[in-house]
């Protein structure tokens, strides 16, 4: 096994050890995939100011989101599939997040259902759901997220029409994936994945497959989910799902000031600035580019947090200091999943954490929570005046 000193280094060992169809899926943006590119590029036009001579003795990552104490502000992004990179894997990475401090979300098209997570951790975690046609399934969905003490729902607002993702569809991606003659064949060189897969029960959408109406097998699975989605949401359905959930709601999908305005209106009790990792509208603004004008407009009305293109924890520290409350991460965690299962999580939130440490340590900051703006060079226009 190397020696794992960053996120590139599980990526490698990923990318030997999961089927393409499922790398493909995590390693993608939609059409030419410039957003997804310029999600993690873009960081690195800001730049750091070193400070020397400060104290950096007993420093500290700890911070809080939506109230929850956290190891640092660092969440893990509700990702589908999950358990298709390594099996179980949305019980692998939650229990990883667990042990470490920081939030899991579970996504409404993970593999391992609520009821699977909750029965194998003993804290909270944060239930994402898409906003779907049906009204009976939503509803059951969030009584079954509250039966398992989900202390969050995080409400995906930019999935009403599904972006093109060119790898996605010749891979022919699906759960259980379609089995074609050369995806066989890629899949017979992952040993130590087709063992694991073989010795799970969890291969299907757990939380769709025998709870949504008609859906009894894979093959209703996905005649349901070409007409789930809802096309026409609006403010008022948001509205509706927050009174349906009765808890905290976190609006996930924000790039432009006006919406994040309309779902703080809507009960928002925190919002991502987050282009669903460049999977859905390509052309569009990296997320950390989008940040500071949205902050602007919602000022201490509700907590923002960051989600796209993070792969360290200078990542993490520059979104911090332009003023972001916490982040999410959902690629540089599942590396580490695919690479090595829940150790490999562990690994992954272990190297943004000393990174985010020793990082704020040479700005000259002990507290993550005392982190501002003017630990960075940030270049003029940088996040706007546009013409």
């Amino acid at each position: 096994m190397p020696v794992i000193t960053n996120i590139d280094d599980l990526k490698r060992v990923y990318r030997r050890r999961v089927p393409k169809m499922f790398y493909d899926y995590c390693e993608s943006g939609s059409w030419t995939e410039q957003t997804f590119r310029e999600n993690s590029s873009d960081f690195d036009k800001i730049y750091l100011r070193q400070r020397v001579a400060v104290d950096m003795d007993n420093r500290s990552t700890a911070s809080t989101m939506i109230g929850e104490d956290v190891a640092m502000p660092v969440a893990l992004a509700p990702v589908g599939l999950t358990g298709m990179q390594n099996a179980d894997g949305e019980i692998k990475a939650a229990r990883a997040a667990e042990a470490f401090g920081v939030p899991f979300s579970l996504s409404t098209m993970s593999i391992c259902s609520i009821e699977d997570v909750a029965e194998h951790t003993t804290k909270p975690f944060w239930f994402q759901v898409y906003t779907l046609k049906d009204t009976d399934f939503m509803r059951r969905l969030f009584d079954r997220a509250r039966d398992a003490g989900c202390s969050a729902i995080i409400v995906t607002v930019d999935l009403q029409v599904m972006g093109q993702r060119h790898k996605d569809i010749k891979n022919g991606l699906s759960a259980p994936p379609k089995l074609t003659v050369k995806s066989v064949a890629n899949m017979m060189t992952k040993a130590g994945w087709g063992l694991g897969m073989l010795g799970t029960k969890r291969r299907f959408f757990g939380n769709i497959v025998g709870h949504a109406k008609d859906v009894t097998d894979p093959s209703s699975l996905a005649t349901w989910t070409a007409e789930a989605f809802d096309p026409s949401l609006d403010w008022d359905r948001i509205r509706e799902f927050k009174r349906m959930w009765g808890g905290k709601m976190i609006v996930k999908g924000i790039m432009e000031p006006e919406d994040a305005v309309a779902a703080v209106n809507a009960g928002a009790d925190a919002i991502i600035v987050s282009n669903h990792g460049g999977r859905q509208l390509d052309g569009a603004l990296s997320s950390i580019r989008a940040l500071e004008p949205i902050l602007d407009a919602v000022g201490d009305k509700t907590e923002v947090y960051l989600d796209s293109g993070i792969r360290s924890g200078q990542d993490v520290l520059k979104a911090l200091a332009m003023g972001a409350k916490g982040t999410m991460i959902g690629r540089a965690y599942v590396y580490g999943l695919g690479a090595m299962g829940e150790a490999g999580v562990t690994k992954a939130l272990e190297v943004i954490q000393k990174e985010l440490d020793v990082s704020m340590a040479f700005c000259g900051h002990r507290e993550i929570t005392d982190v501002t703006r003017d630990i960075l060079h940030v270049p003029r226009g940088f996040s706007g005046d546009w013409a």
